[in-house]
Parts: structure tokens; C-alpha cells; sequence
């Protein structure tokens, strides 16, 4: 059997693959309340249908002025439940294993009204300048962050990750070219990290099951975090009962990115050896053997895929068909695969 299709347990969820499909976001909450559409009724399950393992729904905020655009689904009212357990049925039903990215913009959000980050910086000229929180405010934020975990739990999701990456608003803390605070949430990295430590410390209190970290393990910028930084908040993060660290890179200002294939694979495995953790490579990774090659030579433990699922929902079907592995398709669908 490839090892792209061997089973892996977390926290005693068993995930009948290593496929997994990265939370993008899709603007579809048309009405901009936060809630579940036919859109995301159609879109989730069909990738389940298509044979991936873990699916990880798009950033979904915590507060509405955490909200990357003012269409993303959201988690910050219990009105929110009843459509996230409605997709999370839909997957399961089809043999997939959900997830749910809990975020917050931070700085990057495009809602109306004032927004919030750490320090008052704008990502560029064409964002707005954001005011920097204040005790309070983080205060508010971190408890947002545990009532969208008690939320997800209550709508049956299998495991919860952690947007802290992608220049979004953890993210914003964690790096020190978007972090200008002076006190408790500033300058060293323990103060920098605090804000994370403090979400996952409030979302283990009330989750068991298994927990992901997103993050940018490097800035592309002077100055900036990198994959060799990380090893220390990594370290913290996995002493605080986190179980996989999904592996992306920059966002966090504006910096050009040598992109190609598996460009960020070097990044899972240095945090994957050093920390050591389990790790999801992401990044332009679209062919099974590259897949099982990261697999196989230890660099991840599982491969996430984002807009290779949009282009192909049924990209594990193809892959086990060029890896030789014998897997199980849909009655409906088995003609289609012997």
C-alpha cells in the first residue's frame, strides 16, 4: 500500500488516509451573517465523495470583526451550529474525516468599522490601518476563540485547527515585523507567543479532540520569522497538546515568494525533525508521486492539497490509480475506477 494511503490515528480519530484538504476560503456566505449555504451543502461533500481523508473547512471567525471578508462563515453565535453540523453530517457520510480552521483577520480583515491588531500597522496601502488591542480586546478575543471551539464540538467536528498563519491576526502577534507592542504580548518571543499559548490553554479546556496549528513558518523578509524561529514556538506548541503543525509560509507583509513545486515541503520537515511533531506539507504539491515522496522519505505525515482539490475533487481516486493502491470508491463510482 502507498503510504499516501495509510491510516494515521490522533487523540484516537482514525484518519483512513493521509489526504487531507486545506481550509480555503470561499466568500459563499452571501447574506454576510456567517451561515452555512447550499454552496458549502454541494462543495464540502463532494470532496468527501472524492476519497480525502481529513477535510478542514475554510477560516471561519470568531468574531465578525475577525472576518477576512464580510461573506466568511463564522462561528461566533450558536446560530452558526446548527449549519456547520448540517456539513460536517454531509462529510462524514461520505467517509471523511472534518475539520474546522478557527480565525480571526486581525489587521487583514476587510469588514466595515474599525479593525483590530496588534500594533497600529497596515499591511499596505490598500487595507485600512487597524487600532492596536488592548488588554480587553484580547481578553474578548481569547474567549472567542474557546466558545468557537465549545461551538465546533457541539456541531461534531473532528478536529479543530488553529489559523495562526498567513498574515492573519495570531499570525500578526507571532511575528515581530507586524508585533510593535511594548508590554506582555511584545518583544521576546514568549511575549510575542502569549496570545497563542492563551487560545490553546482556553481551546484545550473545553476540546479533546485533536488540534492543529496553521502556521507561516517563514516571512520572506528581513527580520522576520523563519522555519528555524519556529522551532521554539513549535516545541511550546506541541507541550500544550497540539498534535500537528500545518506547515505554510508568508503572507504576514507584503514580500515577493519563490514559489514551485513543494516549495514549502523543506519547512514541514525542518519542524517535523526538530520539534519533533507531526507535520502537513502544503504548497503547489498536485502529483501523487510527489505526494508519496514526501511521505515516504519522513519529510510530513500528511499531505494537504487546496487548489488541486478545486481543479480535482476526486484527486484521490487518480493518485491510487497511478500508486497501484486498491482503495474503496462509492458503489456508484467503482466502473469508474476498475
Amino acid at each position: 500500500m502507498a503510504k499516501l494511503f495509510e491510516e494515521f490515528e490522533l487523540k484516537g480519530v482514525h484518519f483512513k488516509n493521509r489526504i487531507v484538504m486545506a481550509p480555503m476560503c470561499m466568500y459563499q456566505s452571501d447574506k454576510e451573517d456567517g451561515h452555512v449555504t447550499d454552496w458549502h451543502r454541494v462543495h464540502y461533500p463532494t470532496r468527501a465523495v472524492g476519497g480525502v481523508g481529513l477535510i478542514i473547512t475554510e477560516a471561519t471567525a470568531v468574531q465578525p470583526i475577525g472576518r477576512i471578508s464580510s461573506r466568511d462563515l463564522g462561528i461566533w453565535d450558536d446560530a452558526h451550529i446548527d449549519g456547520q453540523a448540517e456539513i460536517v453530517r454531509l462529510m462524514k457520510a461520505n467517509g471523511a474525516k472534518t475539520g474546522i480552521q478557527l480565525a480571526h483577520a486581525g489587521r487583514k480583515a476587510t469588514v466595515d468599522g474599525d479593525i483590530l491588531a496588534p500594533s497600529a500597522i497596515a499591511f499596505n496601502d490598500q487595507y485600512k490601518t487597524p487600532t492596536a488591542m488592548t488588554t480587553e480586546e484580547i481578553d474578548e478575543t481569547v474567549q472567542a476563540f474557546r466558545d468557537g471551539a465549545i461551538r465546533a464540538e457541539k456541531a461534531g467536528f473532528d478536529v479543530i485547527e488553529i489559523h495562526a498563519a498567513h498574515g492573519y491576526l495570531i499570525n500578526q502577534f507571532l511575528s515581530p515585523l507586524t508585533n510593535k507592542r511594548t508590554d506582555e504580548y511584545g518583544g521576546s518571543s514568549e511575549n510575542r507567543y502569549r496570545l497563542l499559548r492563551r487560545v490553546l490553554d482556553e481551546v484545550n479546556a473545553v476540546w479533546s479532540g485533536p488540534l492543529f496549528v496553521r502556521i507561516s513558518a517563514e516571512d520572506y523578509a528581513d527580520g522576520g520569522m523563519s522555519p528555524e524561529q519556529y522551532i521554539e514556538m513549535t516545541q511550546w506548541m506541541k507541550q500544550q497538546n497540539v498534535d500537528l503543525i500545518d506547515v505554510s509560509s508568508g503572507a504576514v507583509v507584503p514580500a515577493k515568494i519563490p514559489v514551485y513545486p513543494g516549495y514549502q515541503v523543506n519547512f514541514a520537515e525542518t519542524i517535523k525533525k526538530q520539534t519533533p511533531i507531526a507535520t502537513g506539507a502544503v504548497g503547489l504539491i498536485t502529483e501523487p508521486r510527489h505526494a508519496e515522496e514526501i511521505l515516504q522519505n519522513g519529510r510530513a505525515d500528511f499531505i494537504f492539497l487546496a487548489r488541486e482539490l478545486l481543479r480535482n475533487p476526486y484527486w484521490a481516486y487518480t493518485a491510487a490509480t497511478e500508486l497501484g493502491a486498491d482503495i474503496e470508491a462509492p458503489v456508484p463510482y467503482e466502473r469508474g475506477w476498475i
